[in-house]
């Protein structure tokens, strides 16, 4: 699996990229499309809309199972993926450039885990 270092990660298994300090790109890890199987659709927010930490905003269908996305941070929706829409197989491809939701006026980021912590994190979930 891979876990970006300049990436943070909930236990929910979202990742989230600090633009800047009130900025943040947010997606699903590695480790959580591989456990989805291939992802076939994707169901995002609207631009506008307020996220929660620990809270679903948008929910993706697999081969396997329909599963919600959770928030990793709260803030409200600056922009959303749009190409994700019509290619939900590119979160299977490359799970890193496929972020889902950009997120502006960032608060509740104290449960996020660092890469190192997230890989042990996940070696547990799996054992």
């Amino acid at each position: 699996m891979n876990y970006p270092n300049e990436l943070k990660y909930r236990k929910s298994h979202e990742w989230v990229k600090f633009i800047d300090e009130s900025t943040a790109l947010i997606g699903l890890s590695d480790f959580a499309q591989d456990s989805l199987g291939g992802i076939v659709f994707v169901n995002l927010p609207e631009e506008g809309d307020e996220v929660t930490a620990g809270t679903a905003f948008a929910d993706v269908e697999s081969v396997k199972a329909v599963s919600d996305v959770f928030s990793p941070i709260s803030g409200v929706v600056a922009e959303v993926n749009e190409a994700l829409l019509d290619a939900p197989e590119s979160i299977n491809e490359a799970p890193y450039d496929s972020w889902f939701i950009k997120v502006e006026n960032i608060s509740e980021t104290e449960d996020l885990m660092d890469a190192e912590t997230y890989e042990k994190f996940t070696l547990s979930e799996e054992a």
